[in-house]
């Protein structure tokens, strides 16, 4: 009999397939006692093991250098290949193996539960969330001491696709996947900026996440549909559901490939306000998908791939190389580039320093000015790029005045030490700054004196303002985009923007959730900055959208204070009121 379960929709799209099981090899490992004839055997076998995963490691980093997997790919294996070299993963077992005369396997994972610990203590979401790469590079190292390869069944033969079910999957794992008939992901665990959503994102599969114990609920070569825009898993479907699903699936291929018509079509709404549609990018490689929507330009480019799960920092030489290419590829569209967005939590130079509330501490420009050699750094990169295309430098997570004062002085010694070498760059380059912190969106005269354009990031400003932490799936419920303090904010950062002419963007999710995009647009919001896959259907709401009819609709709802009254207005927001451009 057919049953429903729901999970948080991470990547749209609708998947009918069978399931193929992951195992979950850390749940099957046995402590037993080594004798000391065969002590040297066992480090041998960890060794071979650590070998072994270091070159799947390496060939999926090499697939990342040919353009066969996403940059956020990339920068994940690199982390992964990283934690096989850290000291207090493997050589910390091979001591414990030695000094306890256990298995391998055990000691891998009693050691992997020590530091899982230590990244549990971490606040900020994102890096809580690595500690899946430790569990995901032992349960790899696991496998291969048990003997289990993991492979997935060949091609079916129905038409029908595999749907993958684990209790977490790796950047490799899915890498791995991609020359299979995977149809779609599902996990017992993860958010929104798991290893699996950002994958499936960027592979365009569907994927529902955040299931709990979705394994023990379904069988291998179960039939299953996973809804990745609701959020919903249906096992064991009957015909009749199938028939249902395929229909709709066929709706929003359909829908899709009418999207691609509007790639050359100009974002403008019915009465005729221009609307700029930027990409949201993580470095050289992903300006490929921003061409191919005909972005306007990059509205952020995360710079800290660059510096993360590595061993050493990127030096000066190559920074400018990331940074000049994106702009050059980019022509004379605008390229807006982010300053890293780092803690000190996160291992820039393979040392870790954890702190006791690190999404409350010494992180993105604080850290930025507390390491003022590595930020200068990074400014004279930018700087020399700039002569490439049209650069705009972005100070992230701004909340004080002197915060922005002293990274404009740190930019101004940067061009000054350039002009004493001689060094060509952009003298105009535009400086700004995000609204990530409810302090920074309520006290905005600051910026306006200082900066030439604003950013709001969405996903941390919600965060901050509803403490909550939105990968944390017992309060995730809880983050809401339409709270009404979200939105007077937000609308109040665009209004301001407006009447003291400083251009406004946001770069957060919700700038490319569909959902939002006429609410955006009746606050203000002409800059809108999303990941490639989102442009071209924020693209056909710009396009049916009247501003005018909108805007006082819009600041009606920003007087509400009722969430169940603002998502209904919201919602009536979207009733057709004009005919739609023929696409």
């Amino acid at each position: 009999m057919a049953f429903t379960i729901h999970g948080l929709p991470v990547s749209q799209g609708i998947a009918i397939g069978h399931v193929h099981l992951v195992s979950h090899a850390l749940l099957e490992v046995n402590h037993y006692h080594v004798a000391q004839k065969y002590l040297n055997e066992e480090l041998y076998r960890l060794d071979d093991a650590v070998a072994t995963v270091r070159g799947e490691l390496m060939g999926l980093k090499a697939a990342t250098a040919a353009g066969q997997a996403h940059t956020e790919v990339g920068a994940f294996v690199d982390l992964q290949v990283m934690l096989l070299a850290d000291p207090m993963l493997v050589d910390a077992a091979r001591n414990l193996v030695a000094e306890r005369r256990c298995n391998a396997e055990w000691a891998l994972v009693q050691q992997m539960e020590l530091l899982v610990e230590q990244f549990q203590a971490i606040e900020d979401p994102y890096l809580r969330e690595r500690q899946a790469d430790v569990v995901q590079v032992v349960e790899r190292l696991v496998k291969v001491l048990l003997g289990h390869p993991g492979h997935l069944p060949a091609k079916r033969r129905d038409g029908l696709g595999t749907i993958v079910v684990a209790h977490d999957l790796s950047p490799a794992d899915t890498i791995s996947f991609r020359d299979h008939n995977i149809a779609g992901f599902v996990t017992d665990v993860g958010g929104p900026t798991s290893h699996t959503a950002i994958v499936a994102r960027s592979l365009a599969i569907p994927a529902v996440v955040g299931l709990h114990r979705i394994r023990d609920l379904v069988e291998d070569d179960e039939l299953l549909i996973v809804d990745g825009t609701r959020g919903v898993v249906i096992v064991g479907p009957d015909e009749q559901i199938v028939e249902e699903y395929r229909l709709r699936r066929t709706e929003l291929e359909l829908e899709r490939s009418k999207l691609k018509r509007l790639k050359d079509t100009r974002a403008t709404t019915l009465d005729g306000e221009d609307v700029n549609l930027l990409v949201n990018i993580e470095g050289p490689k992903d300006v490929a998908a921003a061409r191919s929507v005909n972005a306007d330009g990059v509205g952020l480019y995360r710079t800290e791939f660059l510096f993360i799960g590595r061993d050493t920092l990127p030096d000066e030489d190559e920074q400018y190389e990331a940074y000049r290419s994106v702009l050059k590829a980019m022509g004379k569209r605008p390229v807006t580039i982010r300053t890293f967005d780092v803690g000190a939590d996160k291992a820039l130079n393979g040392v870790a320093r954890p702190e006791p509330n690190p999404a409350l501490g010494l992180r993105a420009v604080r850290y930025s000015l507390a390491e003022p050699k590595m930020f200068l750094t990074q400014l004279r990169a930018l700087l020399r790029a700039s002569v490439h295309g049209r650069l705009r430098i972005m100070i992230p997570m701004l909340a004080h005045a002197h915060e922005i004062d002293q990274s404009l002085m740190l930019i101004d010694k940067a061009r000054a030490e350039l002009r004493a070498e001689r060094i060509k760059f952009d003298e105009g380059v535009e400086i700004g700054g995000m609204i990530e912190v409810p302090a920074a969106a309520l006290a905005l005269g600051m910026f306006i004196r200082r900066l030439s354009f604003l950013s709001i990031g969405t996903n941390d400003l919600i965060q901050y303002t509803l403490a909550i932490d939105r990968s944390n799936e017992a309060v995730a419920p809880l983050y809401d985009p339409l709270h009404p303090a979200v939105l007077k904010l937000i609308g109040g950062t665009i209004q301001a923007g407006a009447r003291f002419g400083l251009p406004v963007s946001v770069c957060g999710e919700m700038a490319g959730d569909p959902a939002y995009t006429l609410l955006l647009l009746g606050m203000g919001l002409r800059n809108f900055s999303m990941h490639p896959s989102n442009v071209l259907e924020i693209k056909q709401q710009v396009l049916r959208a009247d501003v005018g009819e909108l805007a006082p609709k819009v600041q009606r709802i920003l007087k509400m204070d009722e969430q169940v009254r603002v998502r209904e207005a919201v919602e009536r927001l979207a009733a057709p009121t004009a005919k739609p451009p023929s696409v």
